[in-house]
């Protein structure tokens, strides 16, 4: 094949007849075997962008809102998903068809968004457009003990879900070489009879009558399993709400248990010497 040269395109001869476009002489550009690729002679894909040490690909519109990267299977009157910067937002959207906010990365705060534009809070926030369904799944095949997440504060671990063949572990630290100052619990039954297990219904759920507590009477007693302060709000005067972990009233119904089986036992043994006599 005879060679064609401007200051930008060179036709070469070669078995595989490459397309160099290489106006500075770099090679940077190179069109072989019906693959593109920028950086490299040698692409492996369709499109393959290569920078010795890093990868760049910048893609970019000067129309906001317009998809810069759109996806197709079969032929391009059918599009499948897309990859857009949303300027009214400040967000970059990944979207498929049927559903134009999949997942959201917001630009500002880094938070990820899965099928909501909306943030509520700090982190990813899972918010499907349908009435059923699951927002997340974890699946392992790997037999008992599998960690699906863990927990850490500044750099320990501090919680765990556990995932067995047939169930779930939710856990906290507990071990003992953690702990110190340790005490039997005195005093359980006392502090129980100061609990009040109320019924009532949450105001977004008018129907559903459930068992509980109110949060900032059990903090007067165990302070540990409520988070949040009574009657708390923002700067612009709304509420925080309190939460509870009910959970965390184990200790004092176990402790509260071996008072009550202790009296029973003595009870017992008294009634015992009566009938005895």
């Amino acid at each position: 094949m005879s060679e064609i040269k401007t200051n930008k395109l060179s036709s070469l001869t070669g078995t595989d007849n490459n397309i160099t476009i290489d106006p500075d002489g770099t090679g940077d550009t190179i069109i072989a075997s019906g693959n593109l690729g920028v950086g490299t002679t040698s692409p492996d894909a369709l499109l393959e962008l290569y920078k010795a040490g890093t990868s760049e690909l910048m893609i970019g519109s000067d129309n906001a809102g317009t998809a810069l990267l759109s996806l197709y299977e079969g032929t391009s009157s059918t599009k499948e998903g897309f990859l857009k910067y949303d300027g009214a937002n400040n967000n970059v959207v990944l979207g498929t068809s049927g559903a134009a906010n999949a997942v959201v990365v917001a630009r500002d705060t880094g938070n990820v968004l899965l099928g909501t534009a909306s943030s509520y809070g700090v982190g990813t926030t899972f918010a499907p457009s349908g009435s059923n369904g699951t927002l997340a799944v974890f699946n392992q095949n790997y037999g008992n003990g599998f960690t699906s997440h863990q927990f850490r504060y500044n750099g320990s671990a501090v919680g765990s879900i556990i995932i067995n063949t047939s169930s779930t572990a939710y856990n906290t630290s507990s071990d003992y070489r953690l702990k110190e100052s340790i005490t039997d619990i005195t005093g359980a039954t006392d502090r129980l009879k100061q609990l009040n297990p109320v019924r009532f219904n949450f105001i977004v759920d008018p129907d559903t009558t459930v068992d509980g507590f109110l949060a900032h009477e059990v903090q007067a007693v165990v302070p540990e399993a409520v988070t949040g302060t009574h009657n708390e709000v923002d700067d612009d005067g709304n509420a925080v709400m309190q939460g509870i972990d009910q959970s965390k009233l184990v200790p004092l119904l176990v402790a509260t248990i071996q008072e009550q089986q202790a009296a029973i036992e003595a009870l017992t043994a008294r009634v015992t010497a009566l009938e005895a006599n």
